[in-house]
C-alpha cells in the first residue's frame, strides 16, 4: 500500500456567496500552527453561516480555518519555515511553505479584504496590525488606507499598531553589520503585505496569548464585526474600539548572544523615557529613548533577531486613515 504524504494537502476553504453585489472577504486562521484561536473562531462562524445565524447577503466570504496544515498537525509555529515571511508566488517551490503559499497567494488575489487571525507568545492585550498611509513609495505603495483603518478600528480591540515593514527594513540595516545571513526586505512580507501588493487591504488580529481561552471569542467577535463593517450581512456597523494607535519607529536587535529584553514589559505596554527595556550581554542597560510603547519583547533572541520593537503614540486618527 502506498504511503500518503500528509504534507501535500489538502488546503480547505469554505466560501459563502451572497446574491447581491458586495466586497469579497477572506478570513485566515492558523498561518502559524500553534495558534488555535483562528480555527476556533472560523469554524464557529462557518457553522453560524450554515445554520442561518449569519446570513451572507452581499459579496462573498471565504474562510480558511487552517492556512498551514503541516504546522497545525505538528502543533508547531512552522512547518518547514515561517509561512508569514517571504510570502509570494514561487514557481520553483523549495519547501512546504512555498507550496502552500502558492495556493494561498492565488486565493488572496481573488479577494478585496483580508482578516488574518493570530495569537502571540506570552502575556499581553489583544491588538491589530494595520498598514501604511496611502503612498506611492517603493517599499509598500498603497491606496486603500481609509478602508483598512476603518476595518482595524471595528474589530473590538483597543490597540492598533502600524509601521511593521518600515521597521523591518531598519532591522535588516542593523543585521547587515552583523555576521548573520543577509535577508531581503521581502522576508518581511506576510499575508497582509501580499494582499496590499495585489490591490486589496488587510489587517492582522492578535487575539491574545496562545493558551488564552478567550482568544477564540475575540477572533469570533472580530469576524462578525468585519462582516457587519463590510455590509456582507444585515447588521449595524460596529463602533470604533481603538484606544491607542502606536507607530513602530525603532527596533532593538540582538548584536551579541545574550542580549535580551528585560523587565515585565508586554506588547502594547507604555514605557516612560529612561525605563530599562533590555540589557546587553555585558550587562549594559538599554533604556527607552522617549515615552513610547514596547512591542514584541524577546527574552531569548538569537543573533540578528529583534530584542523588541519600539513605538510611539501614532498620529493617525482612530478608525480613519487621517
Amino acid at each position: 500500500m502506498t504511503a500518503i504524504d500528509l504534507d501535500d494537502g489538502p488546503l480547505e476553504s469554505v466560501r459563502f456567496t451572497g446574491l447581491k453585489p458586495g466586497p469579497k472577504l477572506i478570513v485566515l486562521g492558523a498561518v502559524h500552527g500553534n495558534e488555535p484561536c483562528g480555527p476556533t473562531a472560523i469554524l464557529r462562524a462557518i457553522e453560524d453561516c450554515r445554520a442561518g445565524r449569519l446570513k451572507i447577503l452581499r459579496g462573498e466570504v471565504t474562510f480558511v480555518p487552517v492556512a498551514n496544515p503541516k504546522a497545525w498537525r505538528q502543533k508547531t509555529r512552522e512547518g518547514d519555515r515561517n509561512l508569514n515571511r517571504d510570502l509570494r508566488e514561487k514557481p520553483l517551490a523549495n519547501d512546504y511553505e512555498d507550496r502552500i503559499g502558492n495556493h494561498l497567494c492565488a486565493l488572496l488575489r481573488q479577494h478585496d479584504a483580508l482578516l488574518d487571525i493570530h495569537s502571540f507568545r506570552g502575556e499581553g492585550e489583544p491588538f491589530v496590525f494595520f498598514g501604511p498611509q496611502n503612498n506611492r513609495g517603493e517599499l509598500e505603495p498603497f491606496a486603500r488606507a481609509e478602508e483598512e483603518a476603518a476595518l482595524a478600528g471595528c474589530l473590538g480591540v483597543a490597540i492598533g499598531i502600524h509601521g511593521w515593514l518600515d521597521n523591518y527594513a531598519r532591522l535588516l540595516a542593523i543585521r547587515a553589520r552583523l555576521d548573520v545571513p543577509r535577508l531581503a526586505v521581502t522576508e518581511g512580507y506576510g499575508t497582509t503585505e501580499f494582499m496590499r501588493f495585489c490591490g486589496g487591504y488587510a489587517v492582522t488580529l492578535e487575539c491574545g496569548s496562545h493558551d488564552d481561552p478567550t482568544a477564540g471569542e475575540i477572533g469570533y467577535a472580530a469576524i462578525r464585526n468585519t462582516l457587519a463593517q463590510l455590509q456582507l450581512v444585515d447588521a449595524e456597523s460596529p463602533a470604533v474600539a481603538l484606544r491607542d494607535v502606536i507607530e513602530m519607529v525603532d527596533v532593538l536587535v540582538c548584536e551579541t548572544q545574550g542580549d535580551a529584553a528585560e523587565g515585565p514589559w508586554r506588547t502594547g505596554d507604555a514605557v516612560p523615557t529612561g525605563a530599562i527595556i533590555a540589557r546587553r550581554a555585558d550587562g549594559t542597560p538599554v533604556t527607552a529613548p522617549r515615552d513610547g510603547f514596547v512591542i514584541f519583547p524577546n527574552k531569548a533572541p538569537k543573533l540578528g533577531e529583534a530584542i523588541c520593537h519600539f513605538g510611539i503614540a501614532g498620529r493617525r486618527g482612530l478608525g480613519t486613515a487621517g
